[in-house]
C-alpha cells in the first residue's frame, strides 16, 4: 500500500487509525473470550474470596456424560432446523408473492414488517396473552366457539406444546429478515426471463427452479447460514415464552444462575462455539461458491 505523494507505506498510518477500534473489539470480545476458555478448566467457588481450583478437562467430561446437555442439544437442532426452515419458505414465499405491482403495497411491506422490528418482549407478552387458559383468544376461539375441547389446555406449562409454540413464534418473528433479503435480489432479476420461459411452456413451478432459484442461491445460502447460527444462540425468546424447552441456551443459563456451576456453564459455551465454528467452515465454501456465480 503505497501514498500517492511519496511512495512510502502508508499501513502504520492505518494501524494507528484502526488502534482504537482494536482496542474496542480485543476488550470486548477477545478477552472476554479468553476469560471464558479460562473459567471451563477452573471450579469457581460461590464466595469470591476463595481461590477457584483448576480441575482441566472435569467441566467437559461432566457434560459429555450429562444427558441433560444431550437432551438440550437434540432440541436445540430440531429448533434451529425447524425454525430455519419454516422462516426462510415462508420469507421466500412472501417475497415472490411481494414482487409485483399492486395497490398500498408499500403499507402491506410494513405491516409484515412489524413482527421483526417490535421489541421480543412485546411480542412475548402479546403470545402469551393469546395462549392465556383463562381468557386468551386461542382457547376462546378453540373452546368457547368450535368446541375443539372441553377444558383449556396450559399450552405453556407442557413440552411438548410448548415446542411447538416457541417455533412457531420464531418463524413469526423472523422471517422477516429473509423475506427482505429474497425480496431485494427478486427485484433484479430481469421479467424478460419470465415471459421467455412461459412463452416456452413452463409451469410456475418450473419458472420458479428455472429462472428464480438460480438467481437466488447465493442470498438464500447466506440466510440459511447466518438464521442457523442466531437461532442457535437463542434464549431469550425461549426464556420469555416458557421455562419447559431447554435448549442449550436455557440449559446454560440455567446451569450458571441457576445451580451456580460457572465451570460448567463456560464449557458449554465453548462446547457451543465449536459447534457453531465448525458449521461456519462447512459453509463458508459453499456461500462463497454461490457468492462467485
Amino acid at each position: 500500500m503505497k501514498t500517492w505523494f511519496n511512495g512510502r507505506s502508508d499501513m502504520p498510518f492505518a494501524l494507528l487509525l484502526l488502534a482504537p477500534s482494536l482496542l474496542l473489539l480485543g476488550g470486548l470480545v477477545l478477552w472476554p473470550a479468553l476469560s471464558n476458555v479460562e473459567i471451563s478448566v477452573l471450579r469457581l467457588p460461590l464466595n469470591p474470596r476463595l481461590t477457584p481450583r483448576f480441575v482441566g478437562l472435569d467441566n467437559y467430561i461432566r457434560i459429555l456424560s450429562d444427558s441433560g446437555f444431550w437432551h438440550a442439544l437434540w432440541l436445540t437442532f430440531w429448533y434451529t432446523a425447524l425454525v430455519v426452515i419454516g422462516s426462510t419458505a415462508l420469507g421466500l414465499g412472501v417475497a415472490i408473492f411481494f414482487n409485483r405491482e399492486f395497490r398500498l403495497r408499500k403499507t402491506a411491506r410494513s405491516l409484515v414488517l412489524l413482527s421483526y422490528v417490535t421489541p421480543s418482549i412485546s411480542l412475548v407478552f402479546a403470545w402469551k396473552y393469546m395462549f392465556n387458559n383463562g381468557y386468551g383468544i386461542v382457547n376462546w376461539v378453540a373452546g368457547d366457539l368450535l368446541h375443539l375441547y372441553d377444558r383449556a389446555p396450559l399450552w405453556f406449562d407442557n413440552p411438548g406444546s410448548s415446542f411447538v409454540l416457541v417455533v412457531l413464534f420464531a418463524i413469526w418473528r423472523y422471517f422477516p429478515y429473509a423475506f427482505i433479503s429474497f425480496l431485494a435480489i427478486l427485484q433484479t432479476i430481469d421479467k424478460s426471463l419470465y415471459e421467455a420461459a412461459e412463452m416456452d411452456g413452463a409451469n410456475g413451478w418450473q419458472r420458479f427452479r428455472i429462472v428464480t432459484l438460480p438467481a437466488i442461491l447465493p442470498v438464500l445460502a447466506t440466510v440459511l447460514t447466518l438464521r442457523a447460527i442466531w437461532m442457535f444462540y437463542m434464549f431469550a425468546d425461549v426464556w420469555l415464552l416458557t421455562s419447559k424447552v431447554d435448549i442449550l441456551g436455557v440449559y446454560l443459563y440455567k446451569t450458571a444462575f441457576a445451580f451456580n456451576d460457572l465451570g460448567k456453564a463456560a464449557a458449554i459455551s465453548v462446547v457451543l462455539f465449536i459447534i457453531i465454528f465448525a458449521v461456519i467452515l462447512l459453509t463458508r465454501k459453499r456461500v462463497n461458491l454461490y457468492g462467485n456465480k
